[in-house]
């Protein structure tokens, strides 16, 4: 039987779902998430910039890509954060961030991830938990492209940039109240 500290047992889990620094943000505090490194996935250009991303015509989407230990969160915990998060109705724009760089996308690692994600849009689905229908992609991952170093931990390091403060701090604080007990025990949050 191989132990939880054992990084064999890791997963990894691809999401878009808008900026990817919102994401990086929340899942960066949920327990059971090793790493979140932002970058890019889903188009037909080798080593995408930011500014190509951004431009459109890469077919990339800002992504992040989460490495957990499934023994303390499950594909399934991701997702159900994942689709708490963010809009999954909106093709291609999240609040004012518009373009097919910013789309709901599932990039699946496996055929059970695959089928995980699957089950959950569904649930979302039949329960018409939005007003609209999900517009979520589900796709195979394919080549995961980092983000430059200035992407890294940016709501962390930017907590007072404008955008971090109107669009990245609500969704971490809506994360927060939400899943509390998923936090990873931090110095914030024991306060």
């Amino acid at each position: 039987m191989q132990s939880n500290n054992d990084p064999s047992t890791r997963e990894v889990a691809t999401l878009a779902g808008g900026c990817f620094w919102c994401l990086e943000a929340v899942y960066d505090e949920l327990k059971g998430v090793e790493s979140v490194e932002s970058g890019y996935m889903g188009g037909a250009v080798v080593n995408p910039t930011y500014e190509q991303v951004c431009g459109g015509d890469t077919g990339h989407a800002e992504v992040v890509q989460i490495k957990f230990n499934p023994a303390v969160v499950t594909f399934g915990d991701i997702l159900g954060i994942f689709f708490a998060i963010h809009d999954p109705t909106t093709l291609n724009r999240q609040g004012n961030d518009l373009g097919t760089q910013y789309r709901s996308a599932i990039f699946y690692h496996t055929p059970k991830q695959k089928e995980v994600a699957q089950e959950v849009m569904g649930d979302i689905a039949r329960e018409q938990l939005y007003p609209r229908p999900l517009v979520t992609q589900l796709e195979p991952a394919s080549t995961f492209y980092v983000a430059e170093d200035y992407h890294r931990e940016y709501f962390a390091r930017n907590p007072n940039q404008g955008y971090c403060q109107f669009v990245v701090a609500p969704k971490v604080a809506k994360f927060r109240k939400s899943f509390f007990d998923r936090l990873k025990k931090t110095e914030k949050t024991k306060a």
